[in-house]
């Protein structure tokens, strides 16, 4: 496997700025990859990885395994945990990954007097051993056919707005075929042509 130091280096280039979670995000992937057998992950279509975070790790963990959501080999699943899920699709091995809480407490036991957290982190997530940083086991995952990377296994329209939907994304209901927007509602709301919008405020996050 590459050195940290590189994958660490393509990882800030990426994500745009060195920070704790591309630290921790580089080094949950080695883990990951290193304990399902994938030894050079960004030359290989054997890997899978669910992340259950959408922060800064997020990117890394893209980055350091070159797997894409446009290429159905990186999935996101919204738990809001520091955790991933490596599965190598040719041996079926499967770890999840999961960042310890305390190691952010342990962290300064591993940075100079005087440091800031950001600085503690950022240091001690860089030398800490696995064990310290990681609870990680293995975890038994066999994706469905219609969730695995290749041309869409189907394709239906939404009985209600008309849109079409791919890979049994759909909900039947009543003898109709639904998107899950329709279905359960939408993750936006239809505004009428001409209608004021208020820009939503955010803000970026370490």
């Amino acid at each position: 496997m590459r050195s940290f130091e590189d994958l660490l280096d393509e990882s800030v280039t990426f994500h745009g700025h060195l920070c704790p979670g591309q630290v921790l995000g580089v080094r949950l992937t080695m883990v990951g990859c290193r304990e399902v057998g994938v030894l050079d992950p960004g030359r290989t279509r054997n890997l899978i990885v669910y992340v259950e975070i959408d922060r800064c790790a997020a990117d890394a963990i893209q980055s350091a395994t070159g797997c894409k959501l446009g290429k159905r080999t990186l999935k996101h699943v919204d738990y809001g945990k520091m955790a991933a899920t490596f599965l190598n699709t040719e041996t079926g091995r499967a770890v999840r990954v999961l960042a310890r809480d305390d190691a952010r407490e342990r962290a300064w036991a591993y940075a100079p007097g005087g440091a800031s957290k950001k600085e503690a982190q950022l240091q001690a997530y860089r030398s800490m051993p696995d064990h310290e940083l990681f609870v990680f086991a293995p975890v038994l995952l066999e994706p469905a056919g219609e969730d695995l990377p290749g041309q869409p296994t189907s394709r239906v329209l939404c009985h209600q707005c008309g849109e079409g939907v791919n890979d049994r994304r759909e909900v039947r209901r009543g003898g109709h075929i639904l998107c899950r927007g329709c279905a359960f509602g939408p993750y936006y709301q239809r505004v009428s042509p001409g209608a004021m919008v208020t820009p939503v405020e955010t803000a970026v996050a370490g």
